[in-house]
């Protein structure tokens, strides 16, 4: 919502007050449609030169980033918690039993009290993939966090892909608007014969691709590109809990103290009150005793 909004200020703010000094939308208006068949060709030409197939539909699927914000809310990292603490108390109780979890987490009775977080692939393979590593015998915790570290940052690496892409684009912009401007020029030094009312307009036309590149630059797409970043730092604190609970249970605290390790490491914003997470897991307790 407040991207909407943005989008609307900047609007209003810019061609608001280009209004009100005195311009003319005329001239603009006129212009636009050219300036943007040769800026946005330009550019998307560009963008699809320089990125893959993979990337490009990354890039496309985080635009949404910009509007939805981050992926996991508040509630969600409470129920992190709550699967990692049953997850663990198995794992210390009966590594049999967790097998079946591990293995086919589709089907694990317990990922599916969490359907958000059960079909995250990358979330439970982490989660997954280092409880096996625990299971046989690799359980260094300082090699295990190790490993994880490295896996986490080759994640993240990947999930900036998009917003490096787009910073890319806004950098180019200006240019782009630019070579729209010189053909603009030239356009009109190829009717340098006509009377200076109809020169400056086609030399404001001209412009216009100037104004548009730097525009759509620095109004849009670098900001964008800030905001798909920031989404993604946010989202990286969900991988960080698990890497923290799960490092815990190596150094063998208690399945609580673990889950407490997870929480006062979370950003104080998304962090689950301390009673919340106690009402939690005394529910899954009691269910498990039942």
């Amino acid at each position: 919502m407040i991207g909407i909004v943005g989008i609307i200020m900047i609007f209003v703010m810019v061609f608001g007050g280009y209004v009100a000094a005195g311009g003319k939308m005329g001239i603009i208006l006129h212009s636009l449609p050219y300036e943007m068949i040769i800026i946005g060709g330009a550019t998307a030409g560009s963008f699809l030169l320089g990125n893959s197939l993979s990337i490009v539909k990354q890039t496309a699927k985080d635009i949404g980033k910009v509007f939805k914000g981050p992926n996991w809310k508040p509630a969600d990292y409470r129920d992190l918690l709550a699967l990692l603490f049953d997850l663990v108390r198995i794992a210390r109780t009966n590594p049999v039993a967790l097998e079946e979890h591990v293995e086919n987490p589709g089907e694990s009775t317990i990922f599916g009290r969490y359907p958000k977080i059960q079909h995250d692939h990358n979330v439970v393979e982490l989660i997954c993939d280092t409880l096996r590593a625990a299971s046989m015998n690799y359980d260094d915790p300082h090699q295990v966090e190790e490993v994880l570290d490295k896996r986490m940052e080759e994640a993240n690496h990947h999930a900036m892909h998009g917003s490096h892409a787009l910073q890319t684009i806004a950098d180019g912009l200006p240019a782009i608007g630019i070579v729209a401007a010189v053909l603009g020029v030239i356009k009109t030094m190829g009717s340098i014969d006509q009377p200076p009312e109809i020169l400056g307009g086609m030399i404001g036309g001209a412009l216009v691709g100037t104004f548009l590149g730097v525009f759509m630059a620095y109004c849009f797409v670098g900001p964008m590109a800030t905001r798909i970043s920031a989404v993604v730092a946010e989202d990286e604190h969900f991988h960080q809990l698990i890497r923290e609970v799960l490092i815990a249970n190596l150094h063998r605290h208690p399945p609580n103290i673990c889950i407490e390790v997870g929480r006062q490491n979370t950003p104080h914003h998304v962090r689950p009150s301390f009673a919340d997470v106690e009402e939690v897991l005394r529910g899954l307790k009691q269910d498990t005793a039942a």
